[in-house]
C-alpha cells in the first residue's frame, strides 16, 4: 500500500490532503472539522452532533431537496458523523463526478441554512433517537459507565447529547457553533482516487481560498482527576439479558503505550472479530460458559479514554461468576509473560483489522483525516512498524500498569423482564 501524499495549507489556513490512487474511476473526498462531543459545555451537549444534522439542510444554491438526488444521480454516495473529537462529511463519487461534492462542501462551509422550522423539525428527529437508544440495554448501560467514568472531562456525555440539552438548544446556539467551527482554518480536505494532484489543487484553491479565515475555535481542556478506587453501578432496565460492562482507563492515541495496548486487546479480544473465538477471553469466559459472548474495544482519541469489555452473562451463571473468571484472565496476562508466538499471532491479526479497514479508496480518504484530528499522517505509516516492534515484556507492563482494579468502573445491566 502507498502510502505517498500531496499536504499543502491554503492562505485561509485550510488544510489539505491529496493521495492519487488509480485502481479504479472513482474519488472518496472528506471534510474534517477539528469539533466534536468534547467541546461542548454543560447545557451544549449534543450541538456538535444536531450541527452535523443542520448540515444537511441545504444552502441557496443546493437547496436540501436536491442535495440526494445531485449525488446518488451521479452514481455517488455521501454521509457524515460525529465523533468525541471530530466532526467529517463523506462523498465518494465517480472520478469525473466529484467536482460536485467539491462545490458542495465548499458552499456549505459557509452558506448553510438554519432555518428556525428545519431547527425545530430536526428536534424532534433527534429526540426521537435518543428516545430510541434509551430502550437499548447496551446504550443505558454504556452511557452509566461513560458518565460515571468522567465527571470533568466532557467525555462524560454520549455523542447525542442529555436529553435536557436537546430541548433547550436553540437556533441560534446551533448556527453559533456552526460559525464557530466550521471555518477553513478548523478543516482538513483529504481526497483519494483517480485524479491529477495538480490540477485538483487548483480546482480546490478556486473553491475553497476565498472562504475568510476564522477565529481560531476554543476548544475545552478540563483534564479528568485521577480514580481513587473501583467503582460499581447497576441499571435496571427492560429485557431478558444481563450484561456486564468493565470500562479501565486508557491513553490517548499518541501515547507510547497506545500500540502495546492494541496489541493485548488483540491478545484478550481477537482484533476486532479476527481469530475471535480464540481470543484468551472468549476461551476463559465463553467456552467455559460463564458467558455468552464476551468482546473489548477501545478508540484512539486526543484525550486519555477507556478501554471496555462487555460481558454478555451465562443465564445460568452470577455476574460475579464471569467477573472472577475476567479478573482470572487479566491476572494471568500481568502474572506469566506471554510467549513471544503469542505476541506475533496477536500482531498479525492487528495488522490483518488495520489493513483490512484500509484498504479501498473511502477509507484511505477517511484514514488521512481521522489521525489527523489527534496526530499526523506519520502515525498511520507508521503504525504497523510501531505494532511489530512490540515485545512480551511491553504487554506485561501495560496490563499491570493499566488493568488495575482501583481505576475500572464495573457496570452490570439487571433485566426486569419485558415491560408491559
Amino acid at each position: 500500500m502507498a502510502n505517498k501524499i500531496t499536504q499543502i495549507t491554503l492562505k485561509n489556513g485550510m488544510k489539505v490532503m491529496l493521495k492519487e490512487i488509480h485502481t479504479a474511476p472513482i474519488i472518496s473526498s472528506w471534510v474534517w472539522y477539528r469539533v466534536g462531543s468534547k467541546d461542548e459545555p454543560t447545557g451544549k451537549t449534543g450541538i456538535s452532533h444536531w450541527t452535523e444534522h443542520m448540515q444537511f439542510k441545504g444552502t441557496k444554491k443546493f437547496p436540501a431537496n436536491i442535495l440526494d438526488k445531485a449525488i446518488s444521480r451521479e452514481g455517488g454516495r455521501w454521509n457524515a458523523s460525529t465523533s468525541h473529537d471530530s466532526t467529517r462529511y463523506f462523498e465518494t463519487m465517480p472520478a469525473d463526478k466529484i467536482d460536485l461534492a467539491l462545490r458542495l462542501e465548499s458552499d456549505r462551509m459557509k452558506n448553510s441554512n438554519y432555518n428556525a422550522k428545519e431547527v425545530a423539525s430536526e428536534r424532534t428527529v433527534i429526540i426521537s433517537e435518543r428516545e430510541g437508544h434509551e430502550n437499548e440495554p447496551m446504550f443505558r448501560l454504556t452511557e452509566a459507565v461513560q458518565n460515571t467514568a468522567f465527571h470533568v472531562h466532557p467525555y462524560h456525555h454520549e455523542i447525542i447529547g442529555d436529553m435536557a440539552d436537546l430541548h433547550t438548544i436553540s437556533r441560534d446556539d446551533l448556527y453559533e457553533h456552526y460559525r464557530t467551527y466550521y471555518v477553513p482554518n478548523n478543516a482538513v480536505l483529504c481526497m483519494a482516487g483517480d485524479f491529477e494532484t495538480k490540477s485538483m489543487v487548483k480546482r480546490i484553491k478556486e473553491l475553497f481560498e476565498s472562504i475568510p479565515k476564522g477565529a481560531t475555535p476554543p476548544r475545552l481542556a478540563r483534564p479528568e482527576p485521577e480514580q481513587k478506587g473501583e467503582v460499581r453501578l447497576s441499571v435496571e432496565g427492560p429485557g431478558e439479558t444481563t450484561f456486564i460492562q468493565i470500562a479501565y482507563r486508557f491513553p490517548n492515541a499518541t501515547h507510547p503505550d497506545y500500540f502495546p495496548l492494541q496489541v493485548l486487546d488483540s491478545l484478550l479480544g481477537g482484533a476486532s472479530g479476527l481469530s475471535y473465538k480464540t481470543s484468551r477471553l472468549y476461551r476463559a469466559l465463553v467456552d467455559k460458559e460463564y458467558a455468552v459472548d464476551v468482546s473489548g474495544w477501545s478508540e484512539a482519541t486526543i484525550d486519555p479514554f477507556l478501554y471496555r469489555i462487555m460481558i454478555t452473562n451465562h443465564p445460568k451463571r452470577k455476574p460475579e461468576e464471569a467477573l472472577a473468571a475476567l479478573d482470572s484472565e487479566i491476572q494471568n496476562i500481568q502474572n506469566v509473560l506471554v510467549s513471544n508466538d503469542e505476541i506475533k499471532r496477536a500482531v498479525k491479526q492487528a495488522r490483518a483489522v488495520f489493513a483490512y479497514g484500509s484498504e479501498n479508496i473511502t477509507n484511505q480518504a477517511f484514514w488521512m483525516g481521522y489521525v489527523e484530528m489527534f496526530s499526523s499522517y506519520e502515525w498511520f505509516t507508521t503504525y504497523l512498524d510501531k505494532l511489530a516492534k512490540v515485545t512480551p515484556q511491553d504487554v506485561q507492563r501495560v496490563a499491570q500498569k493499566y488493568f488495575q482494579p482501583k481505576s475500572r468502573v464495573i457496570g452490570t445491566y439487571i433485566p426486569m423482564g419485558v415491560e408491559a
